[in-house]
């Protein structure tokens, strides 16, 4: 069926893309906790970039698009000696921090990690703080870069507070897009016109499918997508700023718009408007680079590992309680293929701990896959849905995470039932979390940095005061090899 609509005047913008742009535009950011929380984030979002250059994986695709591309006088990738467009700077950024799933998560109806759009915030507020310094005019700061950080997380974030996009096969760094797009235009000087301008297009690029993060062909392109989507948001914010006009229906427009074409005829849901709420509820990876839904059970093996350690050839069976969109999303049986594949799986990030007492990026790697423990515990292992972990993962005054491990012994006897509702890097565990996230920041600064520049990257960023001061291009220099 065609839409009936013949009229060719152009329609009021969709309240949900006004909303959007008056929060960019407006809204002024007055929490303290929200600074203080995007700084941590930072840190350890870059952290993760530097941990994850480790990895030919990741290394060989980033640089320019091809050899020689590089731009004199462009953004510098930080943690190596690349100088680049902004837009391709944004898609290394943002494909270092996600590579190894191990930046800052968010999980609600949909589920994401926000700090994402670093990728785009960081390499365009590199170039406008060089451009502006070279024309005399004031450099961008950190704070900028702060702010950026806590508005893009806010946006995608209330997005998916009740938009289950995964739901109807969408992956959700759709978000990512939308949300650098915005704040990105935002950054760029942009209006409130300009901003639903690219909203409007970033929504109408659609989504990418989740074909590659499900078994079972789950692969790397996880850990480069969102770099894809940071900086496919900048670029759109880029062609609008030059005037390109926008389209203000994309997401109600019968037949052809975003709601009919991809979200099954639903409105888009919002249970809040946009404020700092993301930020500072925004859950940290500190100990494990693990899908989130996992993070608790990984927890939960490690504490069972005493009791286990030196018996794994006398276990029966291995009981996982977990929430449903646990179950959902990361539950699989069977081979699994590459690091990618095996960080989406709880048996496998529930057996590494139970048989070495550790979980790392290394033990997703095929050389300690190889061992054959890992996939016998593996195949004793049941995952069940605890309703009421699933009820608290929904429930906006909790948002827990809650895993459970028991292990059950061929002789009867078993060990406690373990479970932990809050990963360390919750907001209920910021004061045990935050000195291990220093603590991560720092070893992942040592693998790539000599000790006098490492020390002069921890000096700028151990102050929230001088940070925020701090002229962009300036803390970037301090992460160029």
């Amino acid at each position: 069926m065609v839409s009936e609509v013949h009229s060719a005047r152009r329609p009021q913008p969709d309240q949900e893309l006004v909303d959007i742009a008056d929060y960019v535009v407006d809204r002024e950011i007055t929490s303290a906790e929200a600074y203080e929380t995007a700084r941590y984030d930072l840190m350890d979002t870059l952290a993760c970039g530097m941990l994850a250059l480790q990895y030919p994986a990741c290394t060989k695709l980033l640089g320019p698009v091809v050899e020689g591309a590089g731009m004199d006088g462009g953004v510098k990738v930080p943690g190596t000696h690349y100088r680049l467009d902004p837009v391709t700077a944004a898609w290394n950024i943002g494909a270092m921090v996600r590579w190894l799933d191990f930046n800052d998560t968010w999980l609600a109806a949909e589920w994401g990690h926000p700090s994402d759009n670093l990728g785009a915030i960081l390499a365009l507020c590199d170039w406008l703080s060089r451009r502006n310094v070279a024309a005399g005019r004031p450099a961008f700061t950190m704070r900028d870069v702060l702010t950026g950080m806590i508005k893009a997380h806010e946006i995608q974030g209330v997005i998916a507070l009740e938009n289950s996009f995964n739901r109807v096969g969408l992956d959700h760094v759709m978000l990512v897009r939308i949300a650098s797009a915005c704040v990105s235009m935002g950054l760029l000087g942009g209006s409130k016109d300009d901003v639903i301008n690219a909203a409007s297009h970033a929504f109408i690029d659609g989504s990418a499918l989740r074909a590659y993060r499900h078994a079972p062909q789950a692969g790397p392109r996880k850990s480069w997508a969102a770099g894809d989507a940071t900086s496919r948001g900048l670029r759109l914010a880029l062609i609008v700023s030059k005037g390109e006009i926008g389209y203000p229906a994309a997401l109600s427009a019968p037949v052809w718009g975003f709601q009919d074409v991809l979200f099954r005829g639903n409105k888009l849901s919002f249970p809040q408007g946009y404020g700092s709420y993301v930020m500072e509820n925004v859950l940290f990876k500190i100990s494990f680079p693990a899908e989130f839904h996992a993070q608790t059970a990984v927890e939960c093996a490690i504490q069972l590992y005493p009791q286990v350690n030196g018996r794994l050839d006398q276990i029966d069976k291995v009981v996982i309680e977990t929430q449903e969109a646990g179950v959902r999303i990361i539950d699989k049986t069977g081979p699994l293929d590459n690091p990618a594949d095996r960080d989406h799986c709880i048996q496998y990030m529930t057996a590494v701990p139970l048989i070495y007492g550790a979980l790392t990026a290394e033990h997703y790697e095929d050389h300690i896959a190889a061992d054959p423990r890992i996939d016998a515990l593996r195949a004793k292992m049941e995952v069940v849905e605890n309703p009421q972990f699933s009820k608290d993962y929904l429930d906006p005054g909790k948002r827990s995470i809650g895993n459970a491990v028991q292990v059950f012994f061929k002789d009867g006897s078993k060990t406690e039932r373990v479970a932990v509702e809050y990963p360390i890097g919750h907001r209920r565990r910021r004061g045990e979390g935050i000195p291990l996230l220093v603590e991560k920041f720092e070893a992942a600064l040592a693998t790539r940095f000599a000790p006098r520049q490492m020390q002069k990257i921890i000096a700028a960023c151990e102050n929230q005061e001088r940070l925020e001061a701090m002229p962009v291009h300036e803390f970037v220099d301090l992460w160029y090899l």
